[in-house]
């Protein structure tokens, strides 16, 4: 328990929710002591408007970030209080703010929220219209002000802990991790359900490919900024040795249906290597666990004494067999000790990071090309000129947003409520791009917005004090700002006893105000629904193709640097690790896409078991692919032969022909039957290889001979489930094409 609210209190978000509360508190309290609490009240809103663009990053883009959501926070509402007397005017420009403030998510995260603010600011101008052109002004400008306060706020907070949030993902990533090679370990239970295993693994390789953008972002531009610090250089070590351990882990599978018949007589072998996976996720929760505490890391367990059991488990079974007739079961099981040194060797490297100082050597070159791989920020004007399209996500959500806002104004405008605001409020709160998200988000705030109402009003009956509800409605403010990103429903709860406290503190009579706050909620929401399945949806059916397109495309690609790195030997190139990279987000990508499908109506979840089913299999292509270039980077290998060139190239050309079906331009010819046959007599041929070689009387002390034929068996082995994996993908995405064709 104590270690949960430790957890909690060293949060991003508990940190995020620190900073508004001490900008809007502090403003209130101020002003209200200098006897015009009004304008306190506006530099808050101002403050709070600027909040949720303050997304992680270096102090450069935090700062630039903070400016510019100032400024249009200010200048929307200075516009909105200018326009309003002059109808003819104030629609169309209020059309017209909406749609550009909401067509700034074209570019990234951070645009995403700046427009978030914007339209928060668009919202609440309506709860108090300015009369005069200097009142307007003076309010505008108490609203950029309460933004440059925050600013101040923020960058203080920054350099009060510079380093922690870099350390929480790390620790995040380190947890992620740790229950990815769990769920591994898991694999190797006699009845696993592999099914069920497969589809957590897929979501937290989702949840992790976000957590790498986010530290490979602000690691590589706090280099770049501010050169190599000891701090630096622990975390950038760190980060880089959990995404090799990732990428190992994701690049070596195992046939556990196979293994499991072919050691049934020698059980053993196979629990104590479960044993050993499961030892390597619990050092990476440890090691969590001491970042998130912040205490020293001391090791709990003994991961080079494990590798030497699991090693004497391979002598006794090879000694059981004899050295003939064990040769193939001591290969695998020799893959599997190799995988193993090398996640403890990845691991040693993380303890070390945290125990001693780590110095530039230490990095040997790992760093290198790192920054080729961040994404950069530009917003260049082509890229919103490029989206003014109804085949755009973000230009259908503009429109969408745009036209519900303003049928809320009227309804406001033309029925008895109280406040249109809240209706507004309300729609940008709730409403986002896609319909499954904009449903579980209204029923989250309008269980919410009960429960609170609830606890607010009992609370209140029995609290008299007004000091005391002031106390509480800052720790509500606190609560919910924290909880609101990771848990909408508790956030809003708590959000909506602070909005309560706020008006039982300046409003004696409140009930009817909270009624219509109620109802008010109920209409946006509503609104908000039936916005996102009746005017132009989002839904996910339309963008998994192109998902599904760029995640064959960057894996046929990965496979191509492998071929090329095969042959030629030498070092990674950067063209490597770029695609490595790309394929690795691709397919996450893709994996994001199938989740959002799986929130919408049954109905809309089109060809639903064939994305599932492709998903799948670039999952698994791209853990092959990845066998094979990890193997291809760590070994010595031998030489490129004809076959494997051959096989390689009609696999490519295979994940190209799903590629154009998948265009809408491929043509089925006689010349894919052949290269299909083509490709079978390469996999006979390599599959006579290793049958000779396993089949040939050998010295199994010969250490050569050994890495011979562990090479021998990878390579064939992964060629071979590469083919059925491509020859997979081609039928199901025929499969879809034809669905596809039929239903239109």
């Amino acid at each position: 328990m104590i270690s949960k609210i430790q957890k909690f209190k060293d949060s991003t978000n508990f940190t995020n929710a620190l900073k508004i509360t001490i900008a809007g508190v502090f403003s209130v309290l101020l002003f209200n002591y200098l006897g015009n609490i009004r304008i306190g009240i506006t530099i808050a809103l101002g403050a709070f408007f600027v909040f949720p663009s303050d997304v992680p990053s270096n102090l450069k883009h935090k700062i630039n970030g903070l400016v510019v959501t100032s400024l249009i926070v200010s200048g929307v509402n200075l516009i909105i209080n200018l326009s309003h007397p002059y109808p003819l005017i104030f629609y169309p420009v209020l059309t017209g703010l909406i749609f550009l403030v909401s067509m700034l998510a074209v570019y990234d995260q951070r645009a995403t929220m700046v427009a978030f603010s914007g339209l928060l600011s668009i919202s609440l101008s309506f709860s108090h219209l300015n009369t005069g052109f200097e009142e307007i002004l003076k309010h505008a400008g108490l609203l950029l002000s309460g933004g440059l306060f925050y600013l101040i706020i923020s960058i203080l907070f920054h350099y009060i802990r510079p380093n922690r949030y870099i350390e929480l993902q790390i620790a995040e990533c380190m947890s992620h991790t740790s229950s990815y090679l769990k769920l591994r370990g898991d694999l190797w239970e006699l009845n696993s359900n592999r099914k069920d295993i497969t589809k957590k693994q897929l979501q937290v390789q989702v949840e992790l490919n976000t957590i790498h953008e986010n530290i490979r972002d602000i690691l590589v531009r706090n280099r770049t900024n501010y050169g190599s610090s000891n701090q630096n250089r622990k975390m950038l070590l760190s980060f880089i040795s959990l995404v090799e351990i990732m990428e190992l882990a994701l690049s070596t599978s195992f046939d556990h249906n196979k293994l499991h018949q072919k050691f049934d007589n020698h059980p053993i072998v196979l629990i104590t290597y479960q044993n050993l996976a499961y030892n390597l996720a619990k050092s990476l929760k440890h090691l969590s666990a001491s970042i998130l505490n912040k205490t020293p890391y001391k090791s709990k367990l003994n991961l080079i004494e494990d590798l030497h059991h699991y090693k004497d488990a391979i002598q006794q079974y090879k000694n059981d067999l004899g050295k003939t007739k064990s040769i193939e079961g001591v290969l695998m099981l020799t893959t599997m000790l190799d995988y193993a040194e090398k996640q403890v060797e990845k691991i040693k490297i993380l303890e070390r990071a945290f125990t001693k100082t780590v110095q530039l050597k230490d990095l040997n070159g790992r760093d290198k090309d790192l920054e080729k791989l961040i994404q950069h920020h530009y917003y260049p004007i082509n890229t919103l000129i490029e989206n003014f399209s109804f085949s755009s996500t973000i230009f259908r959500h503009s429109v969408r947003i745009t036209i519900t806002i303003l049928i809320g104004y009227m309804i406001g405008k033309v029925l008895p409520f109280q406040n249109v605001y809240w209706i507004i409020l309300t729609i940008v709160v709730i409403m986002r791009p896609g319909y499954g998200l904009t449903k579980e988000r209204t029923y989250h705030r309008f269980i919410g917005t009960l429960v609170g109402g609830f606890i607010a009003f009992s609370l209140l009956s029995i609290i008299p004090n007004t000091t005391i509800i002031g106390v509480l409605c800052i720790l509500a403010m606190i609560l919910g700002f924290s909880f609101n990103p990771s848990n909408y429903k508790i956030g809003t709860t708590f959000i909506t006893i602070h909005v309560i406290f706020i008006f039982a503190i300046l409003t004696p009579d409140m009930d009817n105000l909270i009624q219509y706050r109620i109802l008010d909620t109920i209409v946006g929401a509503i609104l908000a629904i039936l916005a996102n399945y009746f005017l132009w949806p989002s839904w996910e059916f339309f963008n998994v193709p192109e998902y599904l397109e760029k995640s064959i495309e960057a894996n046929r690609n990965y496979l191509k640097e492998i071929s090329v790195l095969y042959n030629n030997k030498g070092a990674v190139t950067p063209s490597y690790r770029l695609a490595r990279n790309t394929s690795f987000i691709e397919v996450g990508n893709l994996m994001a896409s199938f989740q959002r499908m799986l929130q919408e109506p049954k109905s809309k979840q089109n060809n639903l078991s064939l994305f599932y089913k492709l998903t799948v299999l670039n999952h698994a292509l791209l853990s092959s692919a990845a066998s094979l270039g990890t193997y291809t980077q760590s070994h010595k290998t031998t030489k490129a032969s004809d076959s494997f060139n051959k096989a390689i190239e009609q696999i490519i050309k295979k994940l190209d022909f799903a590629i154009s079906l998948l265009k809408e331009n491929a043509v089925e010819s006689k010349k894919d039957l052949t290269d299909a046959d083509l490709t079978n007599e390469n996999l006979s041929e390599l599959k006579n290889i290793q049958s000779r070689e396993l089949n040939t009387e050998h010295d199994l002390n010969e250490m050569s001979f050994l890495l011979k034929m562990q090479e021998v068996q990878l390579v064939i082995e992964q060629l071979i489930w590469l083919n059925n994996l491509s020859d997979t993908i081609v039928k199901t995405t025929k499969q879809l094409i034809d669905t596809y064709k039929k239903s239109h």
